[in-house]
């Protein structure tokens, strides 16, 4: 490693993601010695006193519960945001304006409105923005993304996707944010991952026809039933820009289901499956295989594949949720260290939101719709 400077870092939100993140700052250098070495300088929370307990917990040197004072400090150079996506927008819009990089977690704001107006200030600024899409990022679907544009398996030719837990799947389970408007349904918390997903491994979606539903129509409260405002389950049938078809299921209520990020992918000379339920596991089936011989083949995670070797030596001993956030702040620090984007930047996220609008629009239509490409189409790296 040549030059090294540390860079100040400020988390909105202490939560599960914002934990996440602050311990992917602290374990980014020592795990890919990169050239920028996090600071974490400001935390915050929404209340003074729980945003110190987090600053002491996670290792800030102060803490705040006002967003506005952390964006603005001349001591944070960059912004992570793990608030919910109604604060996205705003937040966003003022770390680019006091000339802070901008890490934001998905969904990228209330639907492709925000995200369109964060990524025209992202774009404006000539700093660096990412969005975090972290399921792609392990190794095994690494590979799978290597494999396909190397063109082991062929001409693509069908993908399915699926992103299924089953957090929702009690019907008795009682109300909560989650049941309560439409950015907290399913489509605006699950599906932006394995539509991200989709993107990565197979390109731009061209049009698509959508059905969502609401399984468990009202929820307990202590008032009694409440009505439940969004959706638990969602299907899309697309046709990407290359020609090939695809299928998406997203669902809440997938009972059983614990991290179903899963796909599967034809081509004209082979084949990949991946679950992230054994997130360190590739199947790929080869039609060069001799006959008698022709199946899926386990391919485990190791040093040889992408990002592994950081973190282990040892084939087969396997990668875990927070590594993949780790591999996050590796990718947003190189990024702000070579003073150019990377994949996925906000462009990503909207592209990712475009698709949601238009699976709700084609809900409401009943019926197939086009996804408007984006200027300057990012792909992925």
């Amino acid at each position: 490693m040549g030059w090294v400077s540390d860079i100040g870092i400020g988390i909105v939100g202490g939560g599960y993601m914002g934990k996440a993140h602050a311990v992917a700052m602290s374990a980014v250098a020592a795990v890919f010695d990169t050239a920028l070495r996090p600071r974490l300088e400001i935390i915050c929370t929404t209340t003074p006193e729980g945003a110190a307990e987090k600053a002491r917990q996670f290792g800030f040197a102060r803490a705040t519960d006002d967003w506005r004072q952390l964006v603005t400090d001349p001591r944070v150079d960059a912004v992570v945001i793990a608030s919910p996506q109604d604060t996205h927008k705003a937040i966003t819009l003022a770390a680019l304006a006091a000339g802070k990089h901008v890490f934001c977690e998905k969904p990228l704001g209330l639907g492709s409105a925000e995200s369109r107006a964060m990524l025209e200030a992202a774009q404006r600024s000539g700093l660096v923005h990412m969005t975090g899409f972290n399921y792609i990022r392990t190794p095994a679907s690494q590979l799978a993304r290597r494999i396909i544009a190397a063109g082991e398996i062929g001409k693509v030719t069908w993908f399915r996707g699926e992103h299924t837990e089953d957090f929702c799947a009690d019907p008795l389970q009682p109300a909560s944010w989650r049941t309560r408007g439409r950015p907290n349904g399913n489509m605006g918390d699950l599906a932006p991952h394995i539509i991200n997903a989709a993107l990565a491994l197979m390109g731009p979606v061209r049009s698509l026809c959508a059905d969502i539903e609401t399984v468990h129509r009202t929820r307990p409260s202590a008032a009694g039933p409440e009505a439940v405002t969004n959706d638990d389950q969602g299907q899309i049938m697309c046709r990407f820009a290359s020609g090939a078809m695809g299928h998406l299921f997203i669902s809440r209520v997938a009972t059983g289901r614990k991290m179903g990020y899963a796909y599967e992918i034809f081509g004209t000379e082979g084949a990949l499956r991946f679950d992230q339920e054994d997130q360190n596991a590739l199947w790929l089936y080869r039609t060069s295989d001799p006959k008698g011989r022709q199946g899926f083949t386990k391919i485990l995670s190791g040093p040889e594949h992408p990002d592994y070797k950081a973190f282990c030596l040892g084939p087969g001993h396997g990668t875990g949720y927070q590594d993949q956030i780790i591999i996050e702040a590796r990718d947003f620090l190189a990024a702000i260290a070579a003073g150019k984007p990377q994949w996925p930047t906000f462009a990503d996220g909207h592209m990712v939101n475009q698709i949601i609008d238009a699976a709700w629009t084609s809900q409401e239509r009943r019926g197939w719709v086009d996804v408007e490409p984006i200027a300057g189409e990012p792909q992925p790296a």
